[in-house]
């Protein structure tokens, strides 16, 4: 059996700032709780048999993962675009009550209940969808760790005809993917002690 773990970044905002939507564009760095969040990543995987370690290209994903690359023994393997954050078109870098201003609150919500982005962001939810499926369909067993965005991450579940849910920074979900190529999401949104 194969166990794939998709794990989002950890926080990009402190906690005394106002969070922004935050895309594909706008490439930033962890703050501190987020390397802490990495960290408690790091040690939640540490003496796991790697069997590959993926990451989106962007900077954040790519600090959560070097110290579980570290913890764990195996290097990254590489980075991936589908496993990139999604594109927010004009809402790029805009607080929450800019966008739903901008979009209304039911275009928002749209999209967080069925994945129907909004006008003017850029998702190409087929490729994300074909991606994550073309992934679970691969063989081999171990456990794979792919680290990614909220925006990427819910398309694993609607790659196996399930509705998207909100990955939170520093939590992960785990999938089963059996011989005979059935896959299933065994726990969402799981965060490791120490990664509040």
């Amino acid at each position: 059996m194969r166990r794939v773990f998709v794990i989002r970044h950890g926080n990009t905002f402190a906690s005394h700032e106002a969070p922004r939507r935050i895309g594909s564009a706008t490439d930033i760095p962890l703050v501190d709780s987020g390397h802490a969040q990495a960290a408690a990543l790091a040690d939640f995987f540490a003496g796991t048999n790697i069997r590959l370690l993926l990451a989106s290209p962007l900077l954040r994903a790519r600090q959560t993962a070097a110290p579980i690359a570290a913890a764990t023994g195996h290097a990254l393997d590489g980075c991936c675009d589908w496993l990139g954050e999604i594109d927010h078109g004009p809402d790029e870098g805009q607080a929450e009550d800019a966008v739903i201003a901008r979009i209304g609150a039911a275009a928002l919500a749209r999209w967080e209940e069925d994945a129907i982005p909004p006008d003017g962001w850029h998702v190409d939810a087929p490729a994300r969808i074909a991606a994550w499926r073309a992934f679970f369909a691969g063989s081999g067993e171990g456990t794979d760790l792919l680290v990614t965005s909220n925006g990427a991450a819910r398309f694993a579940l609607i790659a196996l005809g399930l509705p998207p849910a909100k990955l939170r920074t520093g939590a992960f979900g785990e999938f089963a993917v059996d011989g005979d190529d059935r896959v299933r999401c065994v726990r969402w949104n799981v965060r490791p002690p120490d990664a509040a």
